[in-house]
């Protein structure tokens, strides 16, 4: 029997997509799912209709749904995805096969890229786009794409097929363009899909004048149906473009503002986390997050030039060098992986930026089962700062994000310390 609070809720969802999140009696979220109109599939939940054992198993333990409304369920495909990463719900990993989580495959390295989905992503060097819950819904945004920017789908053998008549191939095998305009294509794809929406489209139009202007009036045609392509999308598809969400639904962002006396939510997050091995090639990651949700096309990876076994001059020095790029937009807010060496670092270049930061004292444990120790710098009528700890549970909200964060900053830094080991040992 759902409460009459729970019912009461339910007749005031919207007609709109979105992600949903059904909790239990404790607050936890134990699924998150997306629907193209919430009022319908929310609503089916609590219906007095045949379910399976396991989804009537997971019915008998919501006590309360929340919901998020965006404006297509393109935007709730990806969404959902976030979610289900930060908050890992028991639920949505009984009821879903591992067979319905989908990646997007291209091996640039390959002389004539194609591009698949798969739902087991490999160390070989190719770019991985994903995970995505909804392999049906990606493969349909891929379909739309391909009009706009050709590619092929299989390992290419240099035959004309009838997808080469209806362009829906770059048209290599006819001498319609060269691998590396195709691989330039390519690129823009992939752009795309992390979510570079509106600065693609931005910059698709300034090359497309260049080439005019230089008389290379095929590259600026090429350039010019990409561009109109696009534009034409309008609200048809859309990736990770979460501008227009609504911060006040997001409970993590809501704790955030209230711990730190924000004046609003902060809608961009920067992660910054240190790596290497004894000093040796060292790195520090910097990853972002618009509105609660990894921002992947706005993550940068920096190679440390100064002090090689010292995490307190690397934070220091990355911080600097971040600061340099007015190109970027600031953040409302910075999380580093560190304590108070660390923050004691930084804060007076964050200080002079207006932005705020924050530590996470985890002592190594980059799981998700670590609590998380908060420490924030506190400033003294003297100008000095004293930092305080607070431990939060790892159940609640503004843990479950900032893990997400430093889950991510953490993966970043490691990946790209390891590139840096793998041609080091093979003398590149």
């Amino acid at each position: 029997m759902i409460s009459e609070n729970l019912k009461a809720k339910l007749k005031t969802l919207p007609s709109a997509p979105g992600v949903y999140f059904h909790k239990n009696q404790k607050g936890e979220v134990i699924y998150v799912g997306k629907a193209a109109v919430l009022k319908n599939r929310v609503r089916q939940y609590f219906q007095n209709t045949e379910k399976d054992p396991k989804t009537e198993a997971l019915v008998a333990e919501i006590f309360d749904t929340d919901w998020i409304v965006v404006e297509t369920e393109m935007d709730a495909l990806f969404l959902e995805s976030e979610m289900i990463k930060r908050y890992m719900p028991q639920w949505n990993i009984l009821l879903r096969d591992d067979k319905t989580v989908s990646y997007v495959r291209i091996d640039m390295n390959n002389p004539v890229p194609y591009v698949s989905t798969t739902r087991n992503p490999l160390d070989d060097g190719a770019t991985y786009i994903g995970p995505f819950y909804a392999k049906n819904t990606i493969i349909k945004a891929l379909r739309i794409l391909r009009k706009i920017f050709p590619f092929y789908e299989k390992p290419y053998d240099g035959k004309k097929t009838l997808n080469s008549d209806l362009g829906l191939t770059p048209g290599i095998e006819i001498g319609k363009t060269t691998p590396k305009d195709y691989k330039k294509s390519l690129r823009f794809l992939i752009r795309y899909l992390n979510g570079d929406r509106e600065k693609l489209i931005v910059d698709l139009e300034k090359q497309m004048k260049a080439a005019a202007s230089l008389g290379n009036f095929e590259e600026a045609a090429r350039l010019r149906d990409e561009y109109f392509g696009l534009k034409g999308l309008k609200r048809k598809i859309v990736f990770s473009d979460k501008e227009f969400l609504d911060l006040s639904s997001d409970q993590a962002l809501l704790e955030l503002k209230q711990l730190l006396n924000l004046k609003d939510p902060p809608r961009r997050i920067e992660g910054y986390d240190i790596s290497h091995i004894s000093g040796s090639n060292t790195v520090a990651s910097m990853v972002v997050f618009q509105n609660g949700a990894s921002d992947r096309t706005a993550y940068r990876k920096f190679k440390i030039k100064s002090s090689k076994n010292d995490d307190t001059a690397s934070m220091y020095e990355v911080i600097f060098r971040r600061l340099k790029h007015s190109e970027w937009s600031f953040p409302d807010l910075i999380i580093l992986d560190g304590a108070v060496p660390q923050l004691s670092a930084v804060i007076h270049l964050l200080e002079q930026a207006h932005i705020p930061v924050i530590g996470r004292n985890k002592s190594g444990d980059h799981t998700r089962n670590a609590d998380v120790n908060v420490i924030i710098p506190v400033r003294q009528s003297d100008g000095s700062y004293i930092y305080q700890s607070q431990l939060y549970s790892n159940d609640s909200h503004l843990a479950k994000l900032i893990a997400r964060i430093d889950e991510e900053s953490h993966r970043f830094a490691i990946t790209y310390h390891r590139q840096l080991r793998s041609k080091q040992l093979l003398g590149r």
